[in-house]
């Protein structure tokens, strides 16, 4: 079977090109963002393995950088760890939506510190 001149591209034509992230360093990366956000415990293991109904034996590969977590269980991550949704827009060169997180993020700690001034005034 031949292609037509209408079908699809393969290559660019403006040459740009993308870089390329390789799972070694999706893994690598990811490994960090959950340390960094549940810690390098057992008990963290644990509490990652709940939230994402994964095995604790593959969440402790993704907690040791040897494995990426399936596609289900990477967006599971990024509803529930801030830090790894940052990693993952950092990995996709996203810096807009990176400070919209952070915004987000200081908007729920000012709320909560209004609730507690409110709180410590009755």
């Amino acid at each position: 079977m031949s292609f037509t001149k209408n079908d699809r591209k393969i290559q660019s034509g403006s040459g740009k090109t993308f870089p390329k992230i390789t799972p070694e360093v999706l893994a690598d990366v990811i490994a960090q963002a959950l340390r960094a956000e549940f810690g390098a415990s057992p008990s963290s293991v644990k509490t990652v393995a709940r939230i994402t109904h994964a095995n604790d034996r593959a969440v402790r590969n993704w907690f040791d950088g040897k494995n990426c977590p399936s596609a289900e269980n990477m967006v599971v991550l990024m509803r529930h760890s801030a830090i790894v949704l940052k990693a993952i827009l950092e990995l996709a060169d996203r810096p807009d939506l990176i400070l919209a997180v952070g915004i987000f993020g200081l908007r729920e700690q000012l709320v909560g510190m209004v609730a507690a001034i409110d709180e410590a005034r009755k």
